[in-house]
């Protein structure tokens, strides 16, 4: 039998959209799994760090930032006594050259040690006792002429282990004469006015000298090690005959030119110094 015709006013079939949304990782998906890693990770180092910080001391915690600061022998180049001031070394207040941001001040006297004195305003006892030894070297570089003119020669620096007080030669200036460890009459007066500052304070001495790299003639039976030594226990001999008592001697060396203050030119004459250490 045909099929009956449709007629012209009998509507089409409704047509049917099935919509499938897909979700992956489960019903909620997998972001929060990614935010939660994060998360243990940060409280996994945050906890790292207090541990660190009360399982290690003043000094090793110095170290640990020393090691992580990327330009640290340039920037302390810079700012440990080579910029204004009767002895060159840089204030505790003053903006550093360390990097870090918006120029800071302060950031030298930060840290107060346990064993310090006084509040935020009277500042630490370590910190008084460097501006003391500061305004006393100060004060006797300014008590002669002699002095003053050699005044440029001390750069003083205040480092972990205590109050560094440099004694730098230059293109004018020598504390020994050539090769030898035999002092200057200048460095002789200079070695008098810094014993007469440190004999007060309390603390053990340290003496380091320091040469530049200037090779020695073929033959000659001395080296910059023994020649840096040599200087160091001169400068001890001096200060014993300023009055220092013998038992405030607590280490004598040289390091030769290992330790340049110049970095970029070992040969500069202003590598060879005596650095006196008053420690705490």
């Amino acid at each position: 039998m045909a099929a009956a015709k449709k007629g012209k006013n009998e509507l089409p079939p409704p047509v049917i959209v099935k919509k499938i949304t897909v979700v992956a990782g489960g019903h909620h998906g997998g972001a929060w799994k990614v935010a939660y890693a994060d998360f243990v990770t940060a409280m996994m180092a945050f906890f790292l760090l207090l541990w660190l910080l009360g399982a290690t001391t003043e000094k090793q915690r110095k170290g640990i930032a020393d090691y992580f600061t990327p330009t640290l022998v340039k920037t302390r180049q810079d700012s440990a006594g080579s910029a204004g001031g009767l002895l060159g070394g840089s204030s505790l207040t003053d903006v550093d050259n360390y990097p870090h941001r918006a120029g800071q001040t302060g950031t030298k006297a930060m840290t107060i040690p346990r064993d310090t004195t006084g509040g935020p305003k009277e500042g630490s006892g370590k910190i008084n006792k460097v501006n003391h030894v500061r305004q006393q070297l100060e004060q006797k570089l300014q008590s002669t002429q002699q002095l003053l003119k050699l005044a440029r020669q001390v750069r003083m620096v205040d480092t972990a282990e205590g109050i560094r007080i440099d004694l730098v030669d230059d293109a004018n200036f020598a504390m020994f004469r050539m090769g030898t460890t035999i002092l200057t009459p200048d460095a002789a007066e200079l070695l008098r006015a810094i014993a007469e500052v440190v004999a007060p304070e309390a603390g053990a001495l340290s003496i380091r000298g320091h040469t530049d790299s200037l090779p020695w003639k073929p033959g000659e039976p001395q080296n910059n090690w023994s020649l840096s030594a040599g200087r160091a226990e001169a400068t001890r001999q001096e200060m014993l005959h300023r009055g220092i008592p013998e038992e405030r001697f607590a280490r004598i060396e040289g390091v030769a030119a290992r330790e340049p203050l110049i970095a970029e030119n070992p040969a500069d004459p202003r590598n060879r110094r005596i650095s006196i250490l008053l420690m705490r």
